[in-house]
């Protein structure tokens, strides 16, 4: 099978992409980082009264045409209590921020304009227009509003808003379902200690960490011995459980041991292409089982991780009706860097500071085997260098993929 170039695997794999459908309605409280399915609208006003924006003193601005003047306190008005009658001419009532401003009050003076007489008079030192520190009812938005609109990705501040229009329940569209299966007899679980000829499956972790940063929900098929019928039962299992995406990190070579690749045929997946003209991450493999899709990461942990970054996480986002995420940037380079062959590389790479608020400086690290965690772990971006690049010097333009926790 041939390499398939970078763009054109990306390209084929989010093409029939096509976002969930499912809606369902969760408490506010669990609705962080889900993807709200309709427009939402406020059911009530915000502010719902006409709010003191400062401590002070409502009062009636025409009472205060000639200043310093004194003025009767005529009561109290708190957020929660308001103060219960009408502001006589003349008169002042004692407010506190976010408190009903009285009727008859058009205007609120700060308490640093004022000097306390005694208990039931205050001298205020200013004019003061109408309408000066009021917040008026619907400053913020009014029922019937649209307060966000579907397709968000929803943070803490569009929780609070929806909060704040009166809704304690959200509807959201069903989370991606994507089943990873980490394969080979060598692994162990975090935490145990690996024997002679094994090592930790530390991948499978971490791929499940980009498909939670980018709204999906993991199904965990655990570690899959290189067995025919443990493969098999794996992929029987995330049919079952009704999964979106199948990942299987590791045995998606062409080694007498990568079985991922025929167990997948035989249980009638349609691979679309087995090979990427890219480094790390040449063995990816793409396809279908019935309506699910397939994703092969190799088990270099630089190549899986590289793979889970630029594939996995663009079609989950997709899958999930997200707009693609805008992580690739331009930049400059910090370093030189050599010709570049038949594949599109992607370095790791740290960042720094631009000169005069500038574009990045994008510096290549030092070592960039496929197996090395630690580089992987220092970098904050991946420097992409396209297949036939020629050697470009420090300073040179370049292009990178902002990597994150997010």
């Amino acid at each position: 099978m041939t390499l398939v170039p970078f763009e054109e695997a990306l390209d084929r794999l989010l093409r029939g992409a096509q976002p969930v459908s499912d809606v369902e309605t969760v408490a506010i409280d669990g609705a962080f980082g889900r993807i709200l399915a309709a427009d939402l609208h406020a059911r009530r006003t915000q502010p719902a009264f006409d709010a003191s924006a400062m401590d002070g003193y409502a009062l009636r601005a025409a009472d205060l045409r000639a200043t310093p003047c004194e003025l009767d306190i005529v009561g109290e008005s708190a957020a929660g209590h308001a103060f219960d009658g009408a502001m006589p001419t003349g008169g002042a009532v004692r407010i506190f921020t976010g408190a009903p401003v009285p009727d008859g009050a058009d205007a609120v003076v700060i308490q640093e304009n004022t000097e306390r007489v005694s208990d039931r008079r205050v001298r205020v030192l200013e004019p003061m227009a109408a309408g000066a520190n009021i917040r008026r009812a619907g400053n913020d938005f009014a029922g019937g509003d649209v307060l966000l609109r579907a397709g968000l990705r929803l943070g803490p501040a569009a929780c609070a808003l929806a909060a704040s229009g009166g809704h304690g329940a959200l509807p959201v569209r069903r989370q991606v379902r994507v089943a990873v299966a980490a394969t080979g007899d060598e692994l162990v679980p975090p935490g145990a200690m690996p024997g002679p000829s094994q090592t930790v499956a530390s991948n499978s972790l971490a791929v499940a960490m980009i498909v939670r940063a980018a709204g999906g929900r993991v199904i965990d098929l655990g570690i899959v011995p290189d067995l025919r019928d443990a493969l098999a039962d794996a992929f029987r299992r995330a049919r079952r459980e009704e999964a979106d995406v199948l990942v299987t990190i590791g045995g998606a070579s062409v080694g007498d041991h990568d079985l991922v690749g025929p167990v997948l045929r035989d249980e009638g997946a349609k691979l679309d292409f087995w090979k990427v003209a890219m480094r790390p991450g040449k063995p990816l493999m793409a396809g279908s089982l019935g309506p699910m899709h397939v994703l092969g990461l190799p088990g270099n942990p630089a190549s899986s991780l590289v793979t889970a970054e630029l594939f996995l996480r663009p079609l989950v986002e997709r899958l999930s009706g997200l707009p693609a995420a805008a992580r690739r940037r331009k930049g400059i380079l910090g370093a030189p860097v050599r010709a570049n062959d038949h594949r599109c590389d992607f370095l790791r790479a740290r960042l720094e500071s631009g000169e005069d608020g500038g574009p990045a400086r994008v510096v290549p690290l030092d070592r960039q085997d496929s197996s090395l965690l630690t580089v992987f772990a220092r970098a904050d971006a991946l420097l992409v260098r396209p297949a036939h690049a020629s050697a470009a010097l420090a300073g040179s333009e370049c292009e990178y993929v902002l990597l994150s926790l997010g």
